[in-house]
């Protein structure tokens, strides 16, 4: 298994009330490392796509999937609970017949590009998930994304991989390879975080 920040936490820890105090203050740190300016790149994306009606597509892997579910859900609630024109999203890990058709039949590289290929028009936006940032699939979806003339956000950690040098907007929790769950969480505050500004903002004319 490779060594990371967490094996060096559970080694300085007495107790697991220890390790879980260590852990939140690593992610904390993590948290405060984030370029923010970064962060409101994508808010403004976000923004820009829902005036043109635009769709917003969500891929990822794992654990990444379970985010693309949660973040497409959460920004399409955002207009009911500002009470203005809401979001469009999608999230293409959530169709688990066509998902394993085209892995079985095609490649599981293909899963969300063929589905993009048939979905994505020009001016839709892509958000890649992914903590590598070098899930075959989702780069795949990435480049489809930008042949088709579409903004294309990342979601990375570790060291950015492939995926942040490849999208338009990167958000990068930069850390030990490895680090799974430590940028995960940091993928998740960030559906909370954006989807919680772009609430208030709507809510007070700011959007």
């Amino acid at each position: 298994m490779q060594s990371n920040r967490l094996t060096e936490l559970f080694s300085k820890s007495d107790s697991s009330a220890g390790y879980y105090g260590n852990y939140c203050h690593y992610i904390t740190k993590l948290m405060e490392s984030l370029d923010y300016n970064a962060v409101s790149e994508v808010s403004k994306c976000f923004l820009s796509a829902r005036e043109r009606g635009s769709t917003i597509f969500f891929v990822g892997n794992g654990g990444s999937a379970a985010t693309a579910s949660h973040f497409a859900q959460d920004l399409a609630e955002v207009g009911r609970k500002a009470k203005v024109k809401s979001f469009k999203t999608l999230s293409l890990t959530d169709n688990v017949p066509y998902i394993t058709a085209v892995g079985n039949d095609y490649g599981y590289d293909k899963v969300f590009s063929m589905q993009l290929k048939e979905l994505f028009n020009p001016g839709d936006v892509l958000v890649a998930i992914s903590a590598s940032g070098n899930s075959p699939n989702v780069i795949e979806a990435a480049n489809l994304a930008k042949e088709k003339d579409g903004p294309t956000v990342g979601l990375v950690g570790f060291d950015g991989g492939r995926l942040g040098e490849l999208c338009d907007y990167i958000v990068h929790a930069v850390s030990n390879k490895g680090e799974y769950g430590p940028v995960e969480d940091i993928h998740m505050i960030l559906d909370h975080m954006i989807t919680s500004y772009l609430t208030f903002a709507l809510q007070n004319g700011k959007g």
